[in-house]
């Protein structure tokens, strides 16, 4: 299964990282930065649709998305047109995202920012708060409750957001015990990256009242963001969708469009 080895990876990557830094060091790194304002879930508790902006090269379901990847230019784009948060890969062996690319994305949007990544140990939350992150994912196929609300705890010390990501009944249960105030649900299944749009549908009504929900994936036109919206969806993260489009202005335009 693609989410077991895209884990694994992950621990050998903080392992790693942990070789060059230690997590007393990168801890102290990140407390020692001002306290964020959680601006990531500010940004998308608005009465409109909010729209989180994907900048990935590659995907495991789809190959290379992107064989130029002017990831600048890109973020560039997404800020001129007018992005509510914008989501940047830094896994590396399947999306072939990168630290660095997070950073420079970081140095040019001004819009709060996720790294999004496959979380497994505490030492990434702190990574990416130096990183420049304003929220973090947290998987619940990955996680168990009681991790999550730890690693909640982290973000709130931090002041950054974190996207407690689900895919099921049980997940969702699991995000709603620890705490998640931003719960998004992934219409792919990372198990065999099948589409179903229905499934934000579907787990709706089983976030409480006064949590942002996030549908995450599978969104392929317009007509699609419309119909996540009228299911509940606070924000929609778009990735491929926006990555494929020649004009990113006119084609996010589209989707607030159908999303009004």
């Amino acid at each position: 299964m693609i989410l077991d080895e895209l884990a694994a990876h992950a621990r050998e990557r903080v392992a790693a990282d942990k070789a060059k830094i230690s997590l007393e060091d990168m801890k102290a790194q990140a407390e020692a930065l001002p306290k964020g304002d959680f601006r990531f879930e500010k940004a998308l508790a608005g009465r409109d649709c909010a729209f989180i902006c994907e900048v990935k090269k590659a995907s495991p379901s789809k190959g290379v998305i992107d064989p130029v990847f002017d990831f600048e230019a890109i973020a560039q784009s997404y800020e001129q047109a007018g992005a509510d948060c914008v989501s940047c890969l830094t896994e590396p062996k399947w999306f072939l995202g990168s630290d660095e690319i997070f950073q420079k994305v970081r140095g040019i949007v001004t819009k709060p920012m996720i790294r999004k990544d496959f979380t497994v140990d505490e030492y990434q939350i702190y990574q990416a708060k130096v990183l420049g992150a304003d929220a973090v994912l947290l998987i619940c196929t990955l996680l168990d409750t009681e991790t999550i609300r730890d690693y909640i705890g982290i973000c709130d010390k931090l002041g950054i957001s974190a996207l407690v990501e689900t895919h099921d009944a049980q997940e969702m249960q699991s995000a709603v015990r620890a705490g998640a105030r931003l719960i998004g649900v992934n219409n792919r299944n990372l198990k065999d990256f099948t589409v179903d749009l229905g499934n934000a549908a579907r787990l709706r009504e089983g976030a409480p009242d006064g949590t942002v929900f996030v549908a995450e994936s599978g969104v392929a036109s317009p007509a699609d963001a419309a119909a996540l919206r009228k299911t509940g969806a606070d924000a929609v993260l778009v990735g491929e969708y926006l990555m494929r489009a020649a004009d990113k202005k006119q084609a996010l335009d589209a989707l607030r469009e159908a999303t009004k």
